[in-house]
């Protein structure tokens, strides 16, 4: 079964989770009863594992993909052009198929910080599809990330929707979108692909909100999303002084503070959820951010799954 198979039949439900940098939270995600396992028991149509900025962590992103393939779903690994060379990029790309890992979401990545390009041999994600597909003919399923807002080193927003469509006439299967908390804009952007040519379904990228730092740090530090007047009341509602970075409030109302914040975050999403589930979309995709209990209740409440 292939993720595209899916969701040409019915909207996709999956996770995203990413690979510990530490053999505890490997344990924690992927041990006994550990938080992998609990997300399976929500029957995911897929989890995709992220990929560390630089190709860092490459060893537990596979040990991660293992588990996920080992109990029985779908496993999406993300996958950029930054510091490899092209027969590093074979070669890496084998060792998934190896694995029985063939489904991919092509990025060009996250630059580390200071650089200035992907420092190897591919320098856009256009290039890596056009390279898996001439490299590996079907073998992968590849997804490429979709930017609603544009993608802040585009120049516009429609040189960016031209190279979605590029990526689809390289051969690229679906859509993964990135974060977008702005439905207008997103509405229009649905509209904007489909009079480009675009017709690869697409999955929505929703990150839960749960945290007014993670909020903050997800939306501005490499993304600049826009963070629309519902979002920015729940953040000031609960602001921690003097931020939520460093705080010196008590300890009683920093934590009060915090619990607060979950409870209208979750509820913030469960209707961003609502929204999107109208707008003609094949999937959604929640970061599960490796946790289980926020991320469970999400799911019950939003409708997305029956549980």
């Amino acid at each position: 079964m292939k993720v595209t198979d899916i969701l040409d039949k019915r909207m996709a439900f999956s996770f995203e989770v990413f690979p510990p940098k530490t053999d505890k939270g490997m344990e924690k995600l992927c041990g006994k009863d550990g938080v992998l396992s609990k997300l399976m028991s929500l029957k995911p149509d897929y989890i995709s594992c992220t990929y560390g900025a630089g190709g860092t962590n490459v060893g537990k992103n596979l040990e991660v993909l293992d588990q996920i393939k080992a109990q029985g779903t779908i496993g999406v690994t993300h996958f950029t052009c930054v510091g490899n060379t092209r027969e590093g990029i074979k070669e890496q790309l084998q060792t998934y198929l190896d694995h029985g890992i063939d489904h991919i979401l092509a990025l060009r990545g996250d630059l580390p910080f200071g650089w200035t390009g992907t420092g190897g041999d591919l320098h856009y994600a256009t290039e890596l599809v056009k390279f898996i597909r001439d490299e590996f003919g079907d073998k992968f399923t590849i997804a490429v990330a979709g930017s609603p807002e544009g993608h802040i080193s585009c120049r516009s927003i429609e040189a960016d929707i031209a190279f979605l469509k590029q990526k689809q006439d390289e051969g690229a299967d679906f859509i993964m979108t990135q974060l977008c908390w702005d439905m207008d804009q997103f509405r229009w952007w649905m509209d904007a692909i489909q009079a480009a040519g675009i017709t690869m379904p697409v999955d929505v990228g929703i990150m839960p909100v749960l945290d007014a730092a993670a909020t903050i740090n997800m939306a501005l530090s490499r993304n600049g999303c826009v963070i629309p007047r519902p979002l920015a009341e729940i953040i000031s509602k609960h602001w921690i002084f003097p931020n939520p970075f460093a705080p010196n409030e008590s300890e009683e109302s920093i934590a009060q503070k915090k619990r607060d914040f979950k409870e209208a975050g979750i509820e913030y999403t469960i209707r961003l959820i609502d929204e999107y589930r109208v707008c003609g979309i094949h999937g959604i995709h929640l970061y599960a951010l490796n946790k289980y209990d926020d991320v469970a209740r999400l799911v019950k409440e939003s409708g997305i799954k029956d549980m």
